[in-house]
């Protein structure tokens, strides 16, 4: 079994990787979390590795950071969930915002995720409730809640429209600077919009 992968970046597509190990091109699949923190083809990279293995194909899935590939794991051991919705998962909502709707039981703002449905929301909040990774179970119940939340409401849904991390961080922010303490979603959503649009 593959566990992690160190080597040259020879393509990079949105959530597919060929990462060159001497000689040997894997092909990785990866959330758009992932995706946007990857240095430029042609780099060494190195990412973790969840090898999936079925009768007619092996998978390989990749990751920066030793959390995503937790939540990953966690998310294809739920009943109805697959490696490629589990992606979806990861590439559609931040790690503590996930951890958050999931203690909450805000299954709207799971549903919110592209092919995410309501019974796959409500099964992922049922069974995700209790297997959250430790460090960011506790990380999010000590977590104030302010507009921190609003934030990165308005980030995932930048990134599930397709920007680039750098350009949507600054959208969001300005857009929040603009309208203050009474910024509600739509508001602040429609002025981020206007802001990529420059």
């Amino acid at each position: 079994m593959i566990a992690l992968l160190r080597g040259r970046l020879l393509q990079k597509e949105a959530t597919r990787l060929i990462v060159d190990v001497h000689g040997v091109g894997y092909e990785v699949l990866v959330p758009l979390s992932t995706f946007y923190q990857l240095p430029d083809a042609g780099a060494e990279v190195t990412l973790r590795v969840h090898t999936h293995v079925r009768e007619d194909q092996i998978a390989l899935f990749g990751f920066l950071s030793p959390l995503e590939q937790q939540i990953f794991e966690r998310l294809i051991g739920i009943s109805g969930i697959g490696p490629r919705l589990a992606l979806a998962v990861l590439s559609g909502i931040e790690p503590a915002d996930l951890a958050r709707a999931v203690q909450a039981g805000d299954v709207h703002r799971l549903t919110r995720i592209p092919g995410v449905g309501k019974k796959t929301a409500e099964r992922i909040g049922l069974e995700l409730k209790d297997r959250l990774p430790p460090d960011l179970a506790v990380a999010v119940a000590g977590a104030p809640a302010d507009g921190s939340l609003l934030r990165s409401d308005l980030l995932s849904a930048l990134l599930n429209l397709g920007y680039h991390r750098p350009l949507a961080d600054k959208a969001v922010d300005a857009a929040l600077e603009a309208e203050g303490e009474g910024a509600t979603f739509e508001r602040t959503l429609k002025r981020a919009l206007q802001h990529v649009a420059r």
